[in-house]
């Protein structure tokens, strides 16, 4: 698996951890440990995503995510083709 590869896996487990963390926030609201942990899963989303743009480009389009000089948003593989 290449670095992009590995990257995008990388921020798809912590994307996944979020998610499952916010599930059960959702019924356990006052569970402190679960939601420290949702709160280190969010700020490694963002590192993980600001490391991968600057590197390969934006993940999202529409103003969600900014682009370096020259506009990046057409290069290939996009996200969602990289083959793992």
């Amino acid at each position: 698996m290449n670095e992009r590869a590995e990257l995008l896996l990388q921020i798809q487990e912590a994307e996944f951890a979020a998610v499952e963390l916010q599930l059960y926030l959702d019924t356990h609201m006052y569970d402190q440990k679960a939601l420290m942990e949702f709160n280190h899963y969010s700020n490694l989303i963002a590192t993980l995503k600001h490391e991968y743009e600057m590197k390969y480009g934006p993940l999202l389009n529409f103003g969600f995510s900014p682009s370096q000089y020259p506009w990046r948003w057409l290069e290939s593989p996009w996200p969602w083709e990289e083959q793992y």
